[in-house]
């Protein structure tokens, strides 16, 4: 037979801890497991991120191809399209020819990492381009030469 403890949750009292000034003020430090706040633009009182010291997150992802796995440092705020650059320089790949899938699902150039939920040492999949893949083989290929031309009645012939 198994047996069931109760856990008992219990409330942090920093409602009575900021009603009498004891509590977490606005921007304060993170001792003892305190919150920090921050005040918006806009007038909402939110709880402060953690960034780096020019304000931009600094994150690194595990970028995976077929056979080969790079290790790559990127501002959060960047876009799958500024990741494409990067990975470039790397693989030798054309940003066009490069597919990056994230959580299964193929992303747009346009779509930045943080809104679509990229954290700290997430994996990304880079695949080349089925198409662009095909597209070079017809042309590496020796029978590419003798290839008929759509809507001409004549043919290429080598002598």
């Amino acid at each position: 037979m198994m047996k069931l403890r109760s856990i008992k949750f219990c409330r942090n009292n920093s409602s009575t801890k900021l009603a009498s000034g004891g509590g977490a003020a606005v921007g304060s430090s993170n001792k003892g497991g305190e919150i920090k706040w921050e005040v918006r633009p806009g007038g909402m009182l939110v709880q402060k991120r953690e960034c780096a010291e020019n304000g931009e997150e600094i994150i690194t992802l595990r970028i995976s191809t077929v056979s080969q796995c790079h290790h790559i440092s990127i501002q959060a705020t960047s876009t799958f399209g500024e990741l494409k650059m990067l990975m470039s320089l790397m693989t030798g790949l054309d940003p066009k020819e490069q597919r990056l899938l994230y959580k299964g699902k193929e992303r747009e150039d346009y779509e930045y990492l943080h809104m679509v939920g990229v954290s700290d040492k997430d994996k990304v999949l880079l695949l080349e381009d089925p198409a662009v893949k095909e597209r070079k083989l017809l042309i590496d290929s020796p029978a590419a030469d003798q290839v008929a031309v759509v809507g001409a009645s004549y043919r290429t012939i080598r002598v």
